[in-house]
């Protein structure tokens, strides 16, 4: 599902967070310059788990003022999701890039949502937040249509011996040459 574009004086979504259950990153992007430095988006991650903590987003996401922002968060086994926008952001609509986010991830991590396998397929969740949002605009927010996506970009790279270049085809031509007159 698209959004319109928003053209303001920061994107739509200000950043997307990944923690763990004691607040510290496992995969963070920010797409404003609200914490210009990474001691600030520490201390920023840092309070917005200290306020959140106590409350019970395992269910449902749940909504919170912090700090002019708009934060929707739900936490599953030892990992806590977070979407970030400005005060005058549609609250649904960042619920619904939270949750494609983590339909994303559950499918991705096939279902086993837990901070190891999240941190095993790091590169994958990096990936999922590219294809939801760019420079603070949402791109996608269906988590089936975003793994899939990121399922392609994974084929990609580990291509079978069938689909090779010249280049590589050719060198392994030549070894095995070279093996059989070798012999």
């Amino acid at each position: 599902m698209a959004f319109p574009l928003h053209y303001g004086s920061c994107p739509v979504v200000k950043n997307i967070l990944l923690l763990d259950s004691e607040g510290k990153r496992v995969a963070v992007k920010y797409y404003c310059d609200d914490w210009p430095t990474y001691s600030a988006k520490l201390a920023f991650e840092k309070s917005i788990f200290t306020k959140t903590q106590k409350t019970n987003a395992r269910t449902e996401a749940e909504i919170a003022m912090f700090d002019s922002n708009i934060i929707v968060y739900k936490f599953v086994q030892d990992l806590h999701f977070f979407v970030t926008g400005g005060d005058d952001e549609n609250e649904l609509i960042l619920a619904t890039v939270l949750q494609g986010f983590y339909d994303a991830v559950t499918l991705l991590l096939r279902s086993n949502v837990e901070q190891r396998e999240a941190l095993e397929n790091l590169d994958l969740i990096l990936l999922c937040l590219d294809e939801i949002v760019d420079g603070g605009m949402i791109l996608e927010t269906d988590g089936s249509v975003i793994a899939g996506k990121v399922a392609s970009h994974n084929m990609d790279d580990g291509s079978p011996i069938s689909e090779q270049t010249i280049s590589q085809a050719l060198a392994t031509a030549r070894e095995h040459l070279t093996r059989s007159l070798l012999r």
